[in-house]
């Protein structure tokens, strides 16, 4: 009873998140049918130039992602969001707790993230691994390398420590101060959540991120300051 009552309540969170996806997108993420390592456009955005694809990789128990971007700002103001983990509970997906741990250098640190989880499951922690690659004068693009570390230091019960938050971030600068943003990306997020569940979450927490970051851009706290970047982006 206890099984099935866990269950309903994943489901329940499923749909509560996934209002917008069709039944039948829902049906082939439960049976996970369609082709593997080969992305599929899930939503093409063209209001607020926003394209998502997933993808069945046979290594991995979860979908990855993929997301491709125009943000109206310039490349600073991407970046000086991204670098302010502090304010991410304001327009990350589900993050509840957010700090930076640790400056390795001006191109490297550490952060640490606390997500809300489905009704019936414990939030989850994760240790982030953060590396900045500067544009040169032979690469015009910034990479943000983001890699789980589970091991940072040791896990915090009842939190459930995530296994995966991969990301490889490209912002390339546009004309008219904007940025092309280009995400690929993996989460495990540890636990016994079903796949299914997983990648019917993922469908919409890649987009509704970026729908946050499109948003956080225009906040006066990162337009047009003056102060240095705490982090390099340009070699």
């Amino acid at each position: 009873m206890k099984i099935h009552l866990k269950l309903h309540a994943i489901v329940a969170s499923v749909l509560l998140v996934s209002s917008t996806v069709s039944v039948a997108d829902d049906i082939r993420d439960l049976q996970d049918t369609g082709p593997a390592n080969e992305w599929r456009l899930i939503k093409n955005d063209a209001r607020k130039n926003i394209k998502a694809w997933d993808k069945r990789d046979d290594d991995k128990r979860y979908r990855s992602f993929k997301l491709d971007l125009m943000i109206d700002a310039p490349l600073e103001t991407v970046a000086r969001v991204y670098f302010d983990v502090e304010n991410y509970p304001r327009w990350f997906w589900e993050v509840e707790e957010a700090k930076l741990l640790k400056k390795v250098s001006s191109t490297e640190f550490y952060y640490y993230l606390v997500h809300r989880a489905p009704v019936a499951q414990p939030k989850r922690d994760v240790i982030i691994h953060a590396l900045v690659e500067p544009m040169t004068a032979k690469k015009p693009y910034v990479l943000f390398k983001l890699n789980a570390v589970p091991d940072y230091f040791p896990l915090k019960p009842p939190l459930v420590r995530m296994r995966a938050e991969d990301m490889v971030i490209k912002w390339t600068p546009m004309p008219d101060n904007q940025t092309r943003e280009e995400v690929e990306g993996y989460i495990d997020p540890g636990g016994d959540i079903p796949a299914w569940a997983i990648n019917a979450v993922q469908r919409q927490a890649p987009y509704y991120t970026v729908i946050g970051l499109q948003r956080m851009v225009k906040n006066p706290k990162f337009v047009d300051v003056t102060e240095p970047l705490p982090f390099k982006i340009r070699e």
